[in-house]
């Protein structure tokens, strides 16, 4: 692996049953499939919460691979040809696959630091990462905050994209979002009601037993979701 790993997120929509099925049974088995794949380092599997937000009712309609990869180059090549990726977009509806280098990280995902930042200065359009493990003596306080602030960011129209996996419902979380660049995304986070109540109630309940904050640089993406490139939005934003 390079100093600095490039990140690939690959979506895949469900719409059978059938298909739905299959998929929550490649989250255990594809587990034996990933690290086989050349050039992949870190990867997850996740599924999406309802209406690909970040709610504590899962849909199993949305699931999602994250991967880092030495380059952008073995991340294109290794997402659209691998037989596993293959696969799922084969009983897809649709797929889509953003790629992105890591411009800061801090925390750790199952124990481990996944992402080593480039630290290069974040310019233009990124994408922003969360992800955390949720005390199960604080799931309930965090699940009631939830939905007040999916409802808030939901309603900015800064927000280019954004939804809500998880590997194990209610319990380890994940956002992912993209903005058209920190100056929007730093407004929303800085302003007052129910995303900035959860964050404060966050710290001083100590409700999080395992924390990670990513943003990153977008290189590009393959696919399509909701029958376009949601970087499509970019520019008209910009």
């Amino acid at each position: 692996m390079t100093e600095t790993p490039i990140v690939s997120i690959s979506f895949f929509r469900m719409k059978t049953r059938a298909n739905r099925a299959w998929a929550m049974w490649m989250m255990g088995q594809a587990r034996l499939s990933l690290p086989r794949v050349p050039g992949i380092g870190f990867w997850k599997l996740c599924g999406s919460g309802k209406n690909e937000g970040f709610t504590p009712q899962a849909v199993p309609e949305v699931f999602a691979i994250l991967c880092s990869w030495p380059d952008e180059a073995t991340a294109r090549a290794q997402t659209q040809s691998a037989a596993i990726f293959n696969r799922y977009r084969t009983r897809a509806s649709e797929s889509w696959t953003i790629y992105l280098e890591t411009t800061s990280a801090r925390g750790v995902w199952s124990g481990k630091s996944p992402f080593s930042a480039s630290r290069k200065e974040q310019r233009g359009p990124l994408a922003a990462l969360t992800r955390a493990t949720v005390k199960p003596s604080r799931a309930l306080k965090f699940w009631e905050q939830a939905p007040n602030v999916n409802k808030l960011i939901d309603g900015d129209p800064n927000v280019v994209f954004k939804i809500g996996i998880g590997e194990i419902p209610l319990l380890h979380q994940v956002t992912f979002s993209i903005w058209p660049d920190t100056s929007k995304m730093a407004e929303f986070a800085r302003r007052s009601g129910p995303h900035a109540d959860a964050i404060d109630a966050v710290r001083k309940g100590n409700w999080f037993a395992e924390e990670l904050y990513a943003r990153f640089a977008i290189l590009g993406d393959a696919g399509s979701w909701n029958g376009a490139s949601p970087l499509d939005r970019l520019e008209l934003t910009a």
